[in-house]
C-alpha cells in the first residue's frame, strides 16, 4: 500500500518528527510504499491567495471557489499545489502530524489543506455542488490518521477536563475537513505532555505509535454518519427520530 507523511513542526527534533521518522520506518519495514511532505522543510506557501491563480477568470474580484475550480480543472495550477494533489491522489492512506497549537493545526498545515484542496476534487466534486461530501468526495476510500502531540497533560483533555475532549476540539478537521471530502477518518493519536518529555516517556509513546502505524489498514473509521447514508434525508439537517433529544457534535457519530 502506499502512504504519504505530511507533517508541520519547525524543530527537526521534536517529537512530531520523531513520531514521523518512526512511521516511515515501521511502514517501509512492512512492504509499504512511503513519500513525504515536511512542510516546514519545504518552506510550503501558508498563505492562500491570488498568487495561487496565474490564469484568472476575474481579474477584478478574487472568488476562491471560482478561480480554484478554474485552475484545477484547466490544469493551471502552480506547480507546488500540483504536486501536492499527485501525492495525495498516489495514497492509499495519510498521517497528519503536527502539534497542537491553540487547539489546532499549525498555520502552516492549515494553509497546505487550503491550497491543496481544490474546488472540484476535495469539495464541489464532479460539479454537483453539496452532493458528494462527508464521505464522498475526490479522496473518498482514503484513511487518514491524525498524530498530534499535545504540551498539556491529558487530564485537561478528559471528558470533563478544563480544555475539551479532545476528539471535539478537532472534530472541525477530522469531521469539517476530512471526512468531509470522503476520507475514513481513524481515530486520533495524541502524544500529551509533550512540552517535557523524558526518554522513558519518549520510549513509551514511540511502542503506542508502532502499534497504530501497524494497524493503519486494519483500525476501524470513526463512524461518522455518512451524508447520503439516509441520515440526512434532505442532505443538511440528521433525521428527527436519530437521537432526537441531543444536539451538537456527538450526534453526527454513528456511535453516539
Amino acid at each position: 500500500m502506499k502512504v504519504l507523511l505530511v507533517y508541520a513542526h519547525p524543530e527537526p527534533t521534536s517529537l512530531t518528527h520523531h513520531l514521523m521518522k518512526v512511521a516511515a520506518d515501521e511502514l517501509t519495514a512492512q512492504g509499504h510504499q512511503v513519500r513525504e511532505s515536511d512542510l516546514y522543510g519545504m518552506s510550503w506557501k501558508a498563505v492562500f491567495d491570488g498568487l495561487d491563480f496565474p490564469k484568472r477568470v476575474n481579474p477584478e474580484r478574487l472568488s476562491f471557489i471560482e478561480e480554484s475550480g478554474h485552475a484545477y480543472a484547466n490544469d493551471c495550477q502552480t506547480d507546488d499545489v500540483k504536486h501536492e494533489q499527485d501525492k495525495l491522489l498516489w495514497a492509499d492512506a495519510i498521517i497528519l502530524g503536527f502539534p497542537l497549537w491553540w487547539f489546532s493545526m499549525p498555520a502552516i498545515m492549515k494553509g497546505w489543506i487550503d491550497r491543496v484542496w481544490a474546488f472540484g476534487l476535495a469539495y464541489g466534486y464532479q460539479g454537483a455542488g453539496n452532493k458528494y461530501r462527508y464521505g464522498e468526495g475526490g479522496f473518498a476510500g482514503k484513511r487518514i490518521l491524525l498524530a498530534v502531540t499535545v504540551g498539556g497533560p491529558e487530564v485537561d483533555y478528559a471528558p470533563r477536563g478544563i480544555n475539551g475532549p479532545l476528539e471535539q476540539l478537532l472534530f472541525p478537521i477530522t469531521h469539517g475537513t476530512l471526512f468531509f471530502s470522503g476520507m475514513q477518518v481513524l481515530p486520533t493519536f495524541a502524544a500529551y505532555g509533550a512540552v517535557r518529555v523524558d526518554e522513558a516517556r519518549v520510549e513509551e509513546v514511540t511502542k503506542a505509535w508502532r502499534q497504530r502505524v501497524a494497524g493503519l489498514f486494519e483500525e476501524q473509521p470513526m463512524a461518522f454518519r455518512w451524508q447520503n447514508g439516509g441520515d440526512y434525508p434532505d442532505g443538511h439537517t440528521l433525521a428527527a427520530h436519530i437521537l432526537p433529544k441531543k444536539q451538537g457534535i456527538e450526534v453526527h457519530i454513528a456511535a453516539s
